[in-house]
């Protein structure tokens, strides 16, 4: 079971790690997108906020995949959610069918993350496979 912990671990860290890697350093149509879904109104807020979630994002991956700081991690990566979740998907304030769908299954995938990166706290520390400091 211990293997399957750390390989479950590896590609929960590698979709975080990804997720970062295209808020850091492919971030040009997420800015867009952010700033429409968001209602900034100035594309440097939107950038700003595209990079500090991407921060979060690889904090989050990298704390899961070595296996140090954990709760941090976790902490990060459920903040990234929680705002996502509620800033970027409020599917309550879509009006086309399409996107109320659409949105309201992205809603529902980020409080379910969140939950799933919260059981995540029960695990005892430190994680098996851990890197030690």
């Amino acid at each position: 079971m211990t293997v399957l912990f750390l390989v479950g671990r590896i590609v929960f860290a590698l979709y975080w790690l990804h997720a970062a890697y295209q808020h850091l350093f492919k971030s040009a149509g997420l800015v867009g997108y952010t700033q429409a879904k968001a209602g900034y109104k100035s594309v440097g807020t939107a950038k700003f906020a595209v990079i500090g979630t991407g921060v979060l994002l690889a904090i989050g991956g990298i704390t899961l995949l070595l296996g140090i700081w954990v709760r941090l991690g976790i902490l990060c990566l459920v903040i990234f959610l929680l705002g996502a979740a509620f800033k970027m998907h409020a599917y309550w304030k879509e009006t086309e069918p399409n996107a109320v769908m659409s949105e309201n299954i992205h809603f529902w995938k980020d409080i379910a993350l969140a939950a799933a990166l919260l059981m995540l706290l029960a695990v005892p520390l430190p994680w098996m496979y851990a890197l030690s400091w």
